[in-house]
């Protein structure tokens, strides 16, 4: 039986992917800040599923965090075979209106973790010739849309470029782009979301669907929903003045967790 190890597996796109990858009958290591909603996810998963469920508690915000993940993904006796880089938080507010702190906090999660998490993953993957990475981005990425959207276009270079030195491995490293997702980010961020029109809203368990079946195909980029693939095709061609405008006025962040 292989294992999947999840950050940010307590809510949104990460606890739907554990609910996917149990029901397929995965193994999994959770992870998340928070011990008693882990424990509590892990029980109902293992008596739904009948898998086995650890538990990490890590803040990937700290060295430590990320050091206690990065023990457990370099583990060769009991090791990952999927990787979900899911982690991750919105600072509401503008540029210059968001403390210092706040933005390092950001780049720490978002970036360091993800390269340091992924490393850490593929090496040993690329030994045994088989594993997956799945980097969840955003299509923030294809906005200029502040320290957020610049953290989720680093996973997506860094993953495309690793996935190309990885060709032949048989590791496959992804980014994952969704759009606007009915989770918990925006309440935890203080973000409104009145003013996104409905037709934006994804399942978090369609995506997740969608997401795996790109992986399995291949593929080193998944934006998973027909609206947000037309919309970024439109993204190409429009002027970057223009995308900034749009992308204030519908909202600090597009897209997951």
């Amino acid at each position: 039986m292989t294992t999947a190890l999840i950050t940010g597996s307590t809510a949104g796109i990460g606890a739907a992917f554990a609910r996917r990858l149990a029901a397929d009958g995965h193994n999994l290591v959770l992870v998340a800040r928070d011990t008693k909603r882990l424990r509590e996810q892990a029980t109902e998963l293992h008596d739904r599923h009948g898998i086995e469920a650890e538990v990490l508690t890590a803040d990937l915000a700290t060295d430590d965090g990320i050091e206690a993940v990065e023990k457990r993904l370099a583990d060769r006796k009991d090791p990952v075979d999927l990787l979900v880089n899911n982690a991750g938080f919105g600072n509401k507010g503008r540029y210059l209106d968001v403390p210092m702190a706040d933005e390092l906090k950001m780049l720490k999660v978002h970036c360091e973790a993800v390269l340091r998490l992924t490393s850490a993953a593929t090496e040993g993957m690329r030994e045994r010739g088989r594993g997956g990475v799945v980097n969840v981005a955003s299509v923030a990425a294809f906005l200029p849309r502040g320290t957020y959207g610049a953290s989720k276009a680093w996973v997506v270079q860094f993953t495309q470029g690793a996935a190309k030195d990885l060709v032949g491995s048989g590791v496959r490293l992804m980014a994952l782009c969704p759009g606007f997702v009915r989770t918990e980010f925006h309440e935890r961020a203080g973000m409104g979301t009145d003013n996104i029109p409905g037709w934006m809203w994804l399942d978090a368990d369609k995506l997740v669907t969608t997401a795996l079946a790109d992986l399995a195909r291949g593929k080193s980029l998944s934006v998973p929903d027909p609206r947000y693939k037309t919309l970024m095709g439109v993204v190409k061609v429009l002027p970057r003045g223009l995308l900034g405008g749009i992308s204030s006025r519908t909202g600090r962040k597009y897209g997951p967790q």
